[in-house]
């Protein structure tokens, strides 16, 4: 696939862990860092993200003042299977070792 030469941004919402954990999705392997999310359309309409290897390391950013609240970590290959929605590791569980580290 053809990296864009321009940021890409999309609207997504966070889903429950257990979902996420259940035998139809990950099974289990979403630790307590991990979120994993599906995209939205307008309408709020769920649909398939689909996340490629560019996308590793890219931000998952949240709030009215936006503010970093995870890393893009990996999805599933193929990336369009539905019930293995894409992963990011949560920067909640590292915000103080992010903060001594950026000092």
């Amino acid at each position: 696939k053809k990296l864009s030469p321009t940021l890409q941004e999309l609207e997504v919402t966070v889903l429950d862990t257990r979902m996420c954990n259940n035998s139809r999705f990950w099974h289990g392997g979403i630790g307590p860092a991990m979120l994993c999310f599906q995209g939205q359309r307008r309408g709020s309409v769920p649909y398939k993200v689909n996340i490629w290897g560019g996308d590793s390391g890219g931000p998952l950013v949240c709030g009215k003042r936006p503010a970093v609240a995870g890393v893009m970590s990996f999805s599933n290959k193929p990336p369009t299977d539905p019930f293995k929605p894409p992963v990011a590791t949560s920067t909640v569980k590292y915000k103080k070792w992010i903060q001594k580290t950026l000092r």
